[in-house]
């Protein structure tokens, strides 16, 4: 069967749980409300699309394609990006829970987290130079080798990252948040 192509298309209240989505390029197409829990996303092309309220928990995106990406309150829940396809990827998160997703590896410059949970997130090995983390929340997520040169965590909580371990030159931070640089130490800060 041959790939198919979608442009400007919406996909409303769709269960993708059960019947795969069909393959091909998806360019400018809106996802609203969909379920693709546990489902198959692997060996896509999106391309200027937007996810908006949908569930991709545990959804398998191996060498999917996602350039110019926006996921808008999704559920985003233990996805593993590091198997997306590197070539192109462009990506916006927007009030999405990423919750034991992995981005470990990638490069991810620019990227922008707005209003999204990162609860036990991987971020190990990953350049995250100049991206913007605007009123996340990192409990427990996990810094180890990651470049953070230049982005602007200033209004994010929770952040347990060691700059001894980790690339940190011009990130800013408010001074609430330079506890989070302190935690290897177990000190009292008043």
């Amino acid at each position: 069967m041959a790939d198919t192509f979608w442009t400007e298309q919406e996909f409303t209240r769709q269960d993708y749980t059960q019947q795969k989505l069909p393959r091909g390029d998806y360019e400018n197409c809106r996802f609203v409300d969909c379920l693709f829990s546990n489902g198959y996303l692997d060996n896509q092309n999106f391309v200027d699309c937007v996810f908006e309220d949908c569930d991709l928990t545990n959804a398998n995106m191996a060498h999917t394609t996602l350039n110019e990406v926006t996921f808008k309150d999704c559920k985003l829940v233990g996805v593993q990006f590091e198997t997306c396809n590197p070539l192109l990827l462009s990506l916006h998160f927007i009030g999405c829970n990423l919750s034991v997703a992995s981005f470990h590896g990638m490069d991810l410059p620019r990227t922008v987290f707005q209003d999204c949970r990162l609860h036990q997130t991987d971020f190990s090995e990953t350049l995250l130079k100049e991206g913007e983390f605007v009123d996340c929340d990192f409990k427990d997520a996990i810094f180890d080798q990651t470049d953070l040169a230049q982005a602007d965590l200033t209004s994010s909580i929770n952040f347990n990252i060691d700059p001894s371990i980790n690339h940190l030159k011009k990130t800013r931070f408010s001074k609430e948040g330079l506890i989070g640089l302190l935690k290897k130490y177990d000190i009292v800060v008043t």
